[in-house]
């Protein structure tokens, strides 16, 4: 395992970090975890040197919003001893956040679900600029400040998910160890991207990347113009691995988060982030990952990442899931509703009512309204 010094800390993180969103689920239903498979995969990971475990207060909800199980499992997981093996993150949860006293309420809560006393890292939750005022006005920088005095979190982060220029501004508005950003090789120009990792590194704030996977979309079932792509390449690996080695290849990323679901995939990119090294990558192969990029902009219909921060929809819709149908039946050219996996969806785009209020909580921005009647138009409804 490789290991780049995380600014500010002393701490030498791994640059593989172990994401608990997407865990290996029974019987379909994402509020139950398969606990022997998912301990199995950390205890493996942490076995070969991942050092970053990154987890969240809605992780694993039935539904998003909802309290989910993602921290009791890694409070669980990390008994025994484990715990002190790594440098443990979570996040604030802003979505349910409206008075300073709750900040108070959830940190204790989340210490218990994780059991232990203190965090080493802890994330105000998918920030943009008009969630930053708000918590702002409530007081979460000096609320951040007491309780790293206080020994209960050892240093403040943030994720993020909106315009570069908010960004920005909000790495000039607290002395943050970390931003935790979207990026891979489809997104140097979406949310931060490109221009807000380079500024953050410039004030000596590190990046840990989430989605270079983009929710696994550049490492399964791609589509037939990226995979001419990739086989002009002499170099021959795997969609996943040439997506992790795009983003190892920036200096200024700390760590890279990946979501795996089973054990193979953990095997797989510890192997890989074995020559995760910086500034490793040539010319020849960064035009490669132009042209996948061009190839995958004219496949792409819904650049959805299944983040669900759109669900529950008011009208029962099941958005994430009829826009991976969407975009299936485009990269394939086939609206077959078996083979796109549209028929297995209980909340089809028929149900949407137009109210947008998916549009305005989407990180990506998509016009989930529109899309829908492109669904229901593409599937016959």
């Amino acid at each position: 395992m490789l290991y780049r010094r995380l600014n500010k800390t002393g701490i030498d993180l791994s640059i593989l970090g172990f994401g608990c969103m997407r865990l290996p689920i029974v019987d379909n239903k994402p509020a139950m975890i398969d606990y022997p498979k998912a301990t199995q995969m950390l205890h493996y990971a942490i076995d070969n040197g991942v050092n970053y475990v990154d987890t969240a207060y809605f992780y694993h909800a039935n539904m998003f919003g909802q309290r989910g199980e993602s921290e009791p499992f890694v409070g669980e997981a990390l008994s025994d001893g484990w715990r002190k093996k790594v440098h443990l993150a979570t996040k604030m949860p802003l979505f349910h956040l409206n008075m300073k006293e709750q900040m108070e309420s959830f940190l204790t809560e989340q210490l218990e679900r994780l059991k232990t006393d203190y965090l080493d890292f802890y994330l105000l939750h998918a920030l943009n600029g008009e969630i930053w005022d708000k918590m702002k006005n409530l007081g979460v920088r000096e609320f951040l400040d007491k309780k790293k005095a206080e020994g209960k979190l050892r240093f403040p982060a943030f994720s993020f998910h909106g315009k570069a220029e908010d960004f920005m501004r909000i790495c000039d508005e607290y002395d943050w160890t970390f931003a935790q950003i979207q990026y891979n090789y489809m997104d140097t120009d979406v949310q931060a991207g490109y221009q807000g990792l380079k500024y953050a590194a410039e004030k000596g704030i590190a990046i840990v990347v989430m989605e270079p996977l983009k929710g696994g979309k550049l490492a399964q079932k791609i589509p037939a113009q990226m995979m001419s792509v990739f086989n002009e390449s002499n170099i021959k690996r795997s969609p996943a691995e040439w997506a992790l080695r795009f983003v190892w290849n920036e200096a200024g990323v700390s760590s890279v988060l990946s979501g795996m679901n089973s054990i193979e995939q953990v095997v797989e990119n510890i192997r890989v982030a074995d020559e995760g090294i910086q500034d490793s990558i040539s010319k020849d192969e960064l035009m490669m990952f132009r042209k996948l990029k061009n190839a995958m902009s004219t496949a792409t219909k819904a650049d959805c990442t299944a983040c669900r921060y759109c669900m529950p929809c008011t009208s029962g819709v099941d958005i994430p899931d009829v826009l991976a149908a969407l975009n299936s039946a485009v990269f394939w050219n086939d609206t077959n509703p078996w083979l796109t996996g549209y028929f297995r969806i209980n909340g089809k785009a028929a149900k949407c009512t137009e109210c947008k209020e998916c549009e305005g909580v989407c990180p990506q921005g998509l016009p989930v309204s529109s899309l829908m009647k492109e669904a229901v138009s593409l599937f016959k409804g």
